[in-house]
């Protein structure tokens, strides 16, 4: 999720994958594939650096995953005997 602004200031999280597009004429609007519209305060190039920021954080927690060295910020402070099983080394696919 993606923390964008209202006009009138509220802050909410929007799923960055059912965006459709960003136009900025001259407010930013975010349309989702639903036909949802969103007026946010960022500018267009905000909203797609954290779109951008946001995939890549997948993709780097998919890394670390796949490396066995992902912990979960969250988990680990709650149960320190919990973990993520990582994903099986290439060799043993």
């Amino acid at each position: 999720m993606i923390r964008v602004t209202r006009l009138n200031g509220e802050r909410f999280a929007l799923n960055p994958d059912l965006v459709e597009r960003v136009e900025g004429h001259p407010d930013t609007v975010v349309f989702l594939v639903d036909g949802t519209r969103y007026i946010v305060s960022e500018s267009v190039d905000d909203v797609l650096v954290e779109i951008r920021e946001y995939r890549a954080s997948i993709l780097a927690t998919a890394y670390e995953m796949d490396r066995g060295t992902y912990r979960s910020p969250s988990r680990a402070e709650e149960d320190a005997s919990a973990s993520v099983v990582p994903f099986p080394a290439r060799e043993e696919r």
